[in-house]
């Protein structure tokens, strides 16, 4: 696991409680990632959108955290591995309601079968 501080800005606050994109879209999430760049908030690779992988390949910002609940590991796209990082601006993940996959209300009885229908994800 390496450690890097570079492209991490500990101050820059979350985008919000729920993957940006998704939340405009109406949309829904398996769970959610942070920018550690710049706080935003994507869904995982293992959500229908990844969100958060295609928010790197679209600003080159390859740190994430977990923005899940009891989670504080990092993730760098780049070098594929596991990192660690600073203790980033609070909140530190989305409000433990919220659950996963969320947000409530959005999710499909069927989403175990929603995701497996898609195929593999991508990164």
């Amino acid at each position: 696991m390496g450690c890097m501080t570079s492209g991490i800005d500990p101050t820059a606050s979350p985008s919000g409680t729920g993957c940006a994109e998704c939340e405009a879209a109406q949309g829904w999430w398996v769970h959610l990632r942070r920018c550690a760049a710049c706080g935003h908030i994507g869904c995982c690779d293992d959500s229908l959108a990844r969100h958060a992988s295609a928010h790197w390949r679209a600003t080159g910002h390859p740190i994430i955290q977990s923005f899940e609940p009891g989670e504080d590991w990092f993730w760098n796209y780049d070098l594929d591995e596991y990192y660690d990082g600073p203790k980033l601006a609070m909140p530190d993940s989305h409000p433990a309601d919220q659950g996963a996959p969320g947000p409530r209300g959005r999710v499909p009885i069927d989403w175990r079968d929603v995701l497996l229908s898609r195929g593999p994800s991508g990164g």
